[in-house]
């Protein structure tokens, strides 16, 4: 059912999120509010806290497991936050002015780009390439939004989302909007640094280059990640994060399940991919439980056999949690 009355923001009730996410799991939204700029965006966060939600905030479904049946509240999509422009003296942040569309100023004056929070990563990695501006190749085949590749910095061996953050525009839990610059904030390791923070948007500083050697490395990046990792196929990323070396006697998770011989272990449609033991593959039926099932499965048994204890990557949405 469609409702524009009681919301600031085109919104669904009892909505399906499974479709919404890169692996394919989960039930329903009570309310998903589905907001079309980053004034929107707000007045959809405040509207949320007004009655009483705490508003989760769905980006491009990557990094991600959302539970199985009805997930109360509100969930806000950022899918038609797409924008990505250049800046320049007459165009600003929440410009919506077309001529500000990836035309001036020259890159090698000014190497940056404006995205608002819903610009998918391979938007951003092909608009870069295409100006000839370096540094997002790292980020090839990395899927989801740039809202969440900023809260929970995204990236592989070759970089890291705020390795090229200049500035991040947020909204804070009392509604208000504030722009932090990179000087401010602390990232680590998969984690921005924002906590309780909405990313809006943000500003990338990137390198000017010659076209043609960005878009070599973007294709050999992406090349080896196929390679390794199962990029086709319905997958949430990375399910855990890397143990300390010190721990885990420099194996990364992905080797210490694999070493575990659970590679190809399954739960119904869910099953740890044969070519990277970090991921774990929906087959085409699988649901959230058994990803869940699994997932522990997983754990418990790298615990036991090589004495580390695995932290999830990835994020769960249940019922209250």
């Amino acid at each position: 059912m469609i409702s524009s009355l009681s919301w600031p923001t085109a919104a669904l009730s009892d909505a399906d999120l499974s479709a919404r996410t890169t692996l394919r799991v989960g039930g329903r939204a009570q309310w998903l509010l589905e907001p079309a700029d980053p004034d929107e965006l707000r007045a959809a966060y405040v509207a949320a806290r007004e009655r009483g939600f705490v508003p989760r905030i769905l980006g491009g479904g990557a990094n991600l497991i959302v539970a199985d049946g009805v997930l109360p509240g509100v969930v806000i999509a950022t899918d038609r936050l797409r924008r990505c422009f250049r800046p320049s003296a007459e165009v600003g942040f929440d410009s919506n002015d077309a001529s500000a569309e990836i035309a001036l100023p020259n890159p090698a004056l000014d190497p940056r780009l404006v995205a608002w929070c819903g610009a998918t990563m391979p938007s951003l990695v092909q608009t870069a390439t295409a100006l000839g501006l370096s540094g997002l190749e790292c980020l090839a085949g990395v899927p989801g939004h740039l809202g969440g590749g900023v809260a929970m910095n995204a990236g592989g061996r070759y970089g890291e989302m705020w390795d090229f953050v200049e500035l991040v525009r947020v909204i804070e839990t009392d509604g208000s909007v504030r722009d932090l610059p990179r000087s401010e904030c602390a990232p680590t390791y998969r984690n921005g640094g924002l906590g309780e923070r909405i990313v809006a948007g943000a500003v990338l500083r990137l390198r000017p280059s010659l076209v043609a050697e960005v878009r070599e490395r973007t294709k050999q990046y992406l090349l080896e990640k196929r390679r390794v990792q199962p990029v086709t196929e319905w997958s949430a990323g990375c399910i855990f994060k890397n143990p300390d070396p010190a721990r885990s006697d420099g194996c990364s998770a992905g080797r210490l399940i694999e070493l575990c011989g659970l590679k190809g272990r399954g739960r119904g449609d869910a099953i740890v991919s044969p070519l990277h033991g970090n991921f774990i593959v929906n087959r085409g039926a699988a649901t959230a439980a058994d990803v869940l099932g699994l997932i522990e499965e997983i754990r418990s048994e790298v615990a036991a056999r090589r004495g580390v204890e695995l932290a999830t990557e990835v994020k769960v949405w249940r019922a209250g949690a």
